[in-house]
Parts: C-alpha cells; structure tokens; sequence
C-alpha cells in the first residue's frame, strides 16, 4: 500500500541512492542531501526540513541529541540503526515502514533498529 499524497523527504548520507530512487518512483518528493550539500551540518538539515515540512531519514545518531538535548523543532525524524546493512537490506526496511507508518512519522521522532519502529513524540 502506496500512500497516495505526494510526501516530502530530506534523505541524509548515507541513507543510499537506492531509497531516494524508490521514495521518488513512488511519489514522495525527496531533497537529497548527498545532492544538495553532502558537508551540510545537521542542524541546516533539521532546517530544511523545517522550511519544507518534510521528513528526514538519517542513519545519524547525533540527530538524537539535536532533538532532545538541544530542543530543536522538527516535522519529523527516521532513525535508522542499520550500520551493517547493505542496500538492499536498508530499503527492504524502508519498504516495510514508509507505506505504513508515513502518518505516524510526522512530527515525531522515530528509531527503526532490530525490525522494530519507536516512535516519541
């Protein structure tokens, strides 16, 4: 199940290419940062994001101390805890998690890790 409302994603390094052309192949609009500004600091990503009220999908930890730490407002941030994944393996759990769960992500802090989805406020 494909959500049918176009969604915006800012996809951080390290995410893959593979996700970014999936999410795009089903409608999602996608900001690349690997396109954009591959050094771009993660606090100017979180802004991105903001001003675009999109999602981010980072397998970056540090983005954790941003939020809770820091106190950073965000529209919503995907945690994936997949350092030893492959490609493939990283989009067969994206392919589990964005149709189902996209609503559920917005504005929330979500940490995807073991093949199972956290999800804080």
């Amino acid at each position: 199940m494909i959500i049918s409302f176009p969604t915006k994603l800012v996809i951080d390094v390290g995410v893959g290419f593979s996700i970014e052309d999936w999410l795009v192949s089903n409608n999602f609009i996608v900001f690349s940062i690997m396109k954009i500004n591959p050094r771009m600091e993660d606090k100017l990503i979180v802004e991105l994001a903001n001003n675009e009220d999109a999602i981010i999908i980072t397998m970056d930890k540090d983005f954790g101390e941003l939020i809770f730490k820091n106190k950073v407002p965000h529209k919503g941030i995907l945690l994936l805890r997949l350092e030893d994944a492959n490609s493939a393996e990283k989009l067969a759990s994206i392919k589990n998690i964005i149709p189902y769960e996209i609503l559920k992500l917005k504005n929330n802090f979500s940490v995807y890790q073991n093949g199972k989805l956290r999800i804080r406020n």
